[in-house]
């Protein structure tokens, strides 16, 4: 009997110990748990939105990859993503300004206006120089073979874009003044300029792809190109922009949004008509035609960033924002310095 309750007692013994360390284990789980909780918290690069607002164009670029392969929304899982579309930059501006985005991508002329008039600007990114995917389109039978062809002829653009900027410096390239030779240059939207060219109310546009394959297709042919008018001088690019306030507040995210589109480009370097098959859709064009527009461009990495971003991207804002001092499109430019301090260069050390 005696025995039997010694052996009661050792098992209650054990018991006890046993809950004793089970409960010194949880509570030091706990602990750790807490701490790695403050830790995280207190911890400013883990910060993030609870959503992104990304204004895009479609243009045949990384951005439209990303776009199309769901990059953003699969390296940010728990944010929300949304996409809005734009027809052009000079809309995007309005968007920027008025803080319904937090990304958005314009071309050289609007990004020079948004800083000449200090718009809410930070340039992060440089996503492609525009070469043969911009071009002046004319109908065949219009008798157009040459800049010089185009008096008294009425031609599309869409105010304040790539486009317009290379059609004023490519008839300034060859001395031709619209004033002085009755050359109506109209402001429309690529989708306008579509009807208007169905309609015969234009004889041609500067615009650029996928409209301009569509206006290709439709007995049109090219006169020149933006690729052309770069060796000239006239440079033109693409370029991604973020509100200051969302790059101050959420740098990680920024940096993390150029690591995807830079996911983007080698993607495409590697699968190019993967590639044009994921944006033939959205551009309305065939994969092969696709594949086409997108081999018009000149694709930067994230390696390419720090060359333009050190040197030639201020110089090529602030010669676009002299050149529509000069159109009156603008009424100052202000000096390189201002056009240097919005772009987000310490991104590229």
């Amino acid at each position: 009997m005696t025995r039997m309750k010694t052996l009661i007692r050792k098992k209650l013994w054990l018991i006890t110990t046993l809950l004793v360390l089970l409960a010194t284990a949880a509570c030091s789980n706990q602990n750790n748990a807490a701490e790695t909780v403050n830790s995280t918290q207190a911890n400013p690069s883990e910060k993030v939105p609870e959503k992104i607002v990304l204004g895009y164009q479609v243009s045949p670029n990384g951005e439209l990859v990303a776009k199309a392969l769901g990059l953003l929304e699969k390296k940010y899982p728990d944010i929300k993503i949304e996409w809005v579309k734009f027809e052009a930059g000079r809309d995007v501006n309005n968007a920027i300004a008025s803080g319904s985005i937090d990304f958005g991508l314009v071309g050289t002329p609007p990004a020079a206006i948004g800083i000449a008039s200090k718009l809410p600007y930070k340039i992060y990114y440089l996503h492609d120089v525009i070469g043969e995917s911009e071009a002046l389109v004319v109908k065949k039978d219009s008798g157009i073979t040459s800049l010089q062809d185009l008096k008294g002829k009425t031609i599309a653009t869409t105010f304040s874009s790539t486009s317009h900027f290379s059609l004023l410096g490519a008839l300034k390239s060859e001395g031709v003044d619209p004033a002085k030779e009755n050359i109506t240059i109209l402001d429309m939207q690529p989708p306008d300029i579509f009807a208007a060219w169905q309609r015969g109310d234009i004889d041609g546009a500067y615009i650029w792809q996928p409209m301009q394959s569509k206006l290709i297709a439709d007995n049109g042919e090219v006169i020149i190109h933006s690729g052309e008018l770069a060796e000239k001088g006239v440079i033109t690019a693409e370029l991604g922009i973020v509100h200051p306030d969302f790059a101050e507040q959420y740098p990680d995210i920024v940096k993390g949004y150029i690591s995807v589109l830079d996911e983007a480009v080698t993607y495409y370097h590697h699968n190019p008509e993967k590639s044009a098959e994921l944006l033939s859709k959205e551009l309305g064009l065939s994969p092969e035609e696709s594949l086409k527009t997108m081999k018009q461009i000149v694709w930067l990495d994230a390696s390419k960033q720090k060359e333009y971003f050190d040197g030639a991207l201020a110089e090529t804002l602030k010669n676009t924002a002299d050149f529509l001092v000069d159109q009156k499109s603008i009424t100052n430019a202000p000096d390189q310095a201002t056009f240097k301090k919005a772009l987000l260069s310490d991104f590229y050390e």
